[in-house]
Formats: C-alpha cells, structure tokens, sequence
C-alpha cells in the first residue's frame, strides 16, 4: 500500500496525531511524551509558552527543535479577534516567516467554548495576510463550510470542551463536517482516552489534534504511544471499511459443505 500521508496546507506529515505541549510536569517530560506519540506537529500556545520571547526563562524549543518538528502556533486564550490576530503575527516573527497557525477565539474562560463570530473575523484577517489558518470550531457544519470557503486550510471541530475529556458527544454533527469538507477535518479537544481517538478516525476524520489526555494521564509517556496506535487503527479501519452492521445474527461459519461422519 503507498504512504497515507495527510496535506495540510503546503505541509505533507506522515503522522495524523497532533499534540500540544501544556500541562506537562517538565520539559523533559514534554519531550519524551511528544517523542512516543510520533506527532510531526507540535501546537504552542504563544501566550502561555516561551519560544524565545522571554529570554531569561526555558525555552521550549531547546526540547522541540523546529529541525524536527512542525511548530504550530496557537491562539490559546484570547477572546477576540484582533487579540488572535496579534498573536499570529507575534508567532510568524519569532518563528522566522513561519505562517502555518492554529486559530482559536473563545467565548469566556469557563466553558471555552469557540467565539465563532470573532473566530470568522480573525480567519479572514490572517488568510489576507498570508497565513495558512488550521481553525478550532465549533461541531456546527454551517460555520465549518463557511471557513472553508473562506480559505481555511483545516477545520477542527470539537468532540467535546477542551480539557473535559469527555470523548466525541455528537458523531452526527462530525459525520456532516467531514461528509461536506474538502480541507482535513481534525477533532480538537475533548479526547480522554485512545478509543476517543480511534473513534474520530473511524468515522472519517484527517487527524486527531490533542493535549491534555496525554499530559494529565498517570503516565503521559505510554499514553502518547497509546494515542499514536489508536489513531493508526482507527485510520486503517476506515480505510478498510467496517463490515454492515446487521440487526440479527449471522453465523460466521459456511452454511454449505458440512461434513458429516457416522
């Protein structure tokens, strides 16, 4: 069989994990997590995480080198446009040119549920100004077609709020975004444990973006490994494609040719 390789943007990766770098005890340990999950692209939260902005504090990049890794700057926690926006622009001067990003807007700081009016605003501002917008939405299949006509290079529904860990709560809704997307659809936020993974796969999703399933789980480094497997399964068994579920049972040995013996 020839590679699976997913295009995003002008980037073709190999993996179809996704993972960020929160939440882990250290910076080692963020290493040897993202190491074991085989992702090629690595999400950072500008705002929350130094990438040589702050030169007296570790910088991630010392265990992420950009050499091997993919950097995908996020809009974490910013609540409107313009602020999203600057953020972007901070991220491209830090990263030299790098104009892959990963744009979020949320509406408040308790559900962190996607702002999609100020998510709209911001993706239009950043696809006029030359960058290549992965956008974290909402499961709404008006609003995802409406970024992707707008020029978004993937759309990232939610399974579920960010850090909830909840698993996909609407399959319906996903089935719809990824039946009508031309773009990689990705699930961001909500996965808690592989079969969450597995699952968004098997339904039809490009990748699966996450974080704090493998960062808060008892050992981070073997459930990256555990995440990286789950994905792959999960893409096989779509491209495989899953025998018709049946209402009554059918046995699985012939009904034609027995043997008898006296």
């Amino acid at each position: 069989m020839s590679a699976d390789l997913l295009t995003i943007g002008s980037r073709t990766l190999g993996s179809r994990l996704l993972v960020g770098t929160g939440k882990y005890k250290d910076l080692n340990e963020t290493a040897a997590a993202i190491d074991a999950s085989g992702a090629e692209i690595v999400t950072v939260a500008i705002r929350r995480t130094n990438i040589g902005q702050n030169k007296d504090e570790p910088n991630l990049l010392d265990v992420i080198s950009p050499e091997r890794y993919t950097i995908l700057p996020n809009t974490a926690g910013c609540f409107d446009a313009d602020s999203a926006v600057r953020t972007c622009m901070l991220a491209r001067e830090l990263l030299d040119g790098h104009n892959l990003v990963k744009l979020e807007v949320l509406g408040d700081d308790k559900n962190l549920y996607p702002n999609v009016i100020e998510t709209v605003k911001a993706a239009q501002v950043l696809i006029d100004d030359g960058f290549e917008v992965m956008v974290y939405t909402s499961d709404d299949p008006i609003v995802a077609k409406e970024l992707e006509s707008m020029g978004c290079v993937a759309i990232m529904p939610l399974g579920s709020l960010i850090g909830s860990g909840l698993g996909l709560l609407n399959h319906h809704t996903l089935s719809l975004i990824i039946e009508q997307t031309q773009v990689p659809v990705l699930v961001d936020a909500g996965v808690g444990t592989a079969s969450d993974a597995t699952i968004a796969m098997e339904l039809g999703c490009d990748g699966v973006l996450m974080n704090t399933a493998i960062a808060h789980a008892k050992n981070p480094v073997l459930m990256a490994s555990a995440m990286k497997h789950a994905v792959i399964a999960g893409r096989e068994a779509y491209l495989a494609g899953r025998m018709p579920a049946r209402y009554m049972a059918q046995a699985s040995s012939p009904q034609t040719g027995y043997f008898f013996t006296k």
